[in-house]
């Protein structure tokens, strides 16, 4: 799959570990209270080691949508953005424009601390329950939307960062979605 280019940020895929990734920034699918969970959230605060916990206790939490960053202490990644995804309620409580929010958050936070490079997981895809294919949808939408709007931005590389094949997949979806919506 080749990568989307959208100015001068690129946008990829990549299949692994988002703990390990070598950027700027990694970005955590977390729950209101940022004191970690499961999924990825719990492994982003056991790779990141106690330090993470105790930063996150001071920014009181986070609402459904929005983002909030704290260092990377034990990461490879120099900073998190944390970030509240919602839960999947059928479609009809809002859940698109929330998720859609949850990345343009995300990216305009990065901007804000000179953040050059991030990679994002499959946010709300886990125990959340958000469809995969509408998910990856609003994720390539929302950053390509975003990359397309801020032509000046400092931003250079955006990665989605897949832990398994069928997200892989769902993502390769979106992205050729997104380059014949564009022809």
């Amino acid at each position: 799959m080749k990568d989307l280019q959208i100015n001068q940020t690129n946008l990829r895929l990549a299949k692994g570990d988002i703990t390990r990734c070598e950027v700027d920034a990694i970005v955590n699918a977390a729950n209101e209270s940022l004191l970690g969970g499961g999924g990825v959230d719990g492994a982003i605060h056991r790779a990141a080691g106690p330090e993470l916990l105790a930063a996150c206790r001071l920014l009181n939490g986070c609402r459904t949508g929005d983002a909030k960053l704290t260092p990377g202490f034990r990461l490879k990644a120099a900073h998190v953005i944390h970030t509240v995804g919602p839960v999947w309620r059928g479609g009809t409580h809002g859940e698109a424009e929330l998720l859609a929010s949850c990345y343009q958050k995300s990216l305009e936070l990065a901007e804000a601390n000179g953040i050059r490079t991030l990679a994002f997981p499959a946010i709300s895809t886990g125990i959340y329950g958000y469809p995969l294919d509408r998910a990856t949808a609003i994720a390539v939408g929302t950053v390509r939307t975003y990359s397309e709007n801020h032509p000046q931005t400092i931003i250079t590389e955006i990665t989605f960062v897949c832990f398994d094949d069928a997200t892989f997949r769902a993502y390769e979806q979106a992205f050729e979605e997104s380059e014949r919506g564009t022809d």
